[in-house]
């Protein structure tokens, strides 16, 4: 017979609501809505008191869970190992190749979530990305290791105060010689399944954009985001007739394999995290760019 739980709150917990820990705890063998219930009814009681769902609880606080059938062993990914390019006691950086999804979904059984799973499956407080990449794109992901740590992250990315510098050869040859701010109303459109993010209307997007390398047929551009909206770096040079190069959804016509578009420096909160594009060939940036890269936004 299933026996009643007391767990001690650990530090990487401290400071989330109950609901929120106990649907971390219980790893979705229990529905939210049962959850609720068994606080409402006083069966999950912190320190033998009664709490709220919403209420935050603190590290070294006893709470009890009822007994509950647990569902059976969720199987995690093993397709492949989670990519590391920082690790420490509260961040985690994960290095994403192009073409690994950030979610599982529908017929999504390989994911960067799937293999956070895998490689911390024992751990009180699973890392929580604190935003995302598109799937074809590379570079830099952070994720946090504890509560108090993602409540920072999550504060950040919503002020805007997160360095974030891509980058990414487009089509043709980018007209400016120097940095240029791009302003666009942006949206999504169309019917869902088919929709696609288009310019004219909608959230503010704004973006720094400087050419790193200017050829014949295309240019390599370090693109500063100075807000977040979906497929933003994508939807602004696309509708400037630069898509970036590979890119299916904003680039016909100019498709050319994998897409080129790279998540290379992210700095907040007096730490800086740098990933160089794995780029061969024609597409290799050399370390004297990269430098000059950086130097656009880490003094």
């Amino acid at each position: 017979m299933p026996k009643a739980q007391f767990v001690t709150v650990t530090q990487a917990e401290s400071g989330q609501k109950l609901l929120q820990f106990l649907k971390r705890r219980l790893k979705g063998d229990v529905p939210q809505g049962a959850i609720q219930r068994w606080i409402r009814k006083g069966q999950v009681r912190v320190d033998k008191g009664r709490k709220k769902p919403f209420d935050r609880i603190d590290e070294g606080q006893v709470v009890h869970i009822p007994p509950y059938t647990p569902g059976e062993e969720k199987i995690v990914s093993t397709q492949g190992t989670l990519p590391i390019a920082h690790e420490d006691d509260h961040i985690l950086v994960i290095a994403k190749p192009a073409g690994l999804a950030v979610h599982g979904g529908d017929n999504i059984d390989d994911s960067i979530t799937a293999r956070i799973r895998a490689r911390f499956s024992e751990a009180d407080f699973m890392p929580t990305l604190a935003h995302r990449l598109d799937k074809d794109t590379s570079g830099l992901l952070l994720a946090a290791k504890d509560y108090p740590t993602l409540t920072t992250l999550n504060n950040a990315f919503a002020s805007g105060t997160v360095t974030k510098l891509y980058l990414a050869w487009v089509n043709g040859q980018w007209p400016e010689s120097d940095t240029t701010l791009v302003e666009d109303r942006m949206e999504k459109q169309g019917t869902p399944g088919n929709e696609t993010v288009q310019t004219g209307s909608g959230k503010v997007a704004r973006a720094r954009i400087t050419p790193l390398i200017t050829e014949q047929d295309k240019t390599l551009l370090a693109v500063e985001l100075l807000t977040g909206r979906t497929h933003q770096i994508r939807v602004q040079l696309a509708s400037r007739g630069h898509a970036v190069l590979g890119d299916h959804k904003y680039g016909k016509g100019h498709v050319r394999g994998n897409m080129r578009l790279h998540c290379y420096l992210m700095s907040t909160d007096g730490q800086t995290f740098t990933l160089p594009p794995d780029w061969n060939g024609k597409w290799q940036v050399p370390d004297d760019i990269l430098r000059n890269a950086q130097r656009l936004v880490i003094e």
